[in-house]
């Protein structure tokens, strides 16, 4: 097919750095992706931190899938990366995790019956399903678990919540705050998604002595070190340009 080839993306949560779309120094992002033009395919890879949840994970997302669109460039996957909550026992903290389902786990209403998904309730969806093959390669070449991964907005904190949240979920792995934002504008674009979490620590009742948050951070970069070659693309790491001069006053 003729035109420009399309790009690979990979937005994420807080745990990620971000090139902007827009040709300007971000200050938060120390490191960049770059294109090598030995590469795959001549795919590259742009790392975009969307920041926490999933309303602005939906709208980092659109941004820079709206932004490629109208270059001309458009993008051929959407990863949404990060530290998640892990369900023990099968993802134990330090443990990586690919999502076959991205559910958003909170998105609906109380009823009478209990929780009603916005799904039930008529007003749209509330899982997207990454593509199987990719879902089946990621997880074998990373030795990670794959399941559903849930999107919420208010972090599971009790034993009540966890039970709840597994009786409706009983194929959750792992719950985050991002993927299904992610997920949801990349379907808005006919672009698939893939989430890719490393586990911090076990959902259930709050502790933050239990949290290992740098564990979990050591075990994504490791993780995506192996990932690009599975999704046809080389990545090469540049320095970000310098700030723009700032006048004092």
């Amino acid at each position: 097919m003729g035109g420009p080839r399309p790009r690979r993306a990979a937005p994420a949560g807080a745990a990620a750095r971000r090139a902007d779309p827009a040709p300007r120094h971000d200050p938060r992002a120390d490191t960049r992706c770059r294109r090598d033009d030995q590469g795959s395919a001549g795919r590259r890879l742009d790392l975009l931190a969307a920041g926490v949840g999933p309303a602005a994970a939906a709208v980092g997302t659109a941004t820079a899938l709206t932004a490629a669109a109208l270059r001309a460039e458009p993008y051929g996957l959407v990863v949404s990366a990060g530290i998640a909550g892990g369900v023990l026992p099968v993802a134990p903290v330090g443990s990586v995790v690919v999502a076959d389902a991205i559910v958003a786990a909170d998105l609906g209403a109380e009823g009478p019956t209990g929780f009603l998904s916005v799904r039930e309730l008529g007003f749209g969806v509330c899982v997207h399903r990454p593509p199987h093959d990719l879902v089946t390669r990621v997880a074998r070449a990373l030795g990670a678990v794959s399941g559903a991964v849930l999107t919420v907005s208010t972090a599971t904190g009790t034993a009540r919540t966890a039970r709840a949240r597994a009786e409706r979920h009983p194929d959750a792995v792992a719950e985050a705050m991002e993927g299904f934002g992610v997920a949801e504008a990349a379907a808005g674009h006919g672009v698939p998604a893939l989430e890719v979490r490393a586990v911090s620590n076990p959902v259930g009742p709050r502790d933050r002595d239990a949290w290992r948050i740098g564990t979990a951070l050591d075990a994504l970069a490791e993780a995506f070190a192996a990932l690009p070659p599975h999704l046809g693309v080389t990545v090469t790491h540049a320095p970000a340009p310098p700030p723009s001069p700032v006048e004092s006053g």
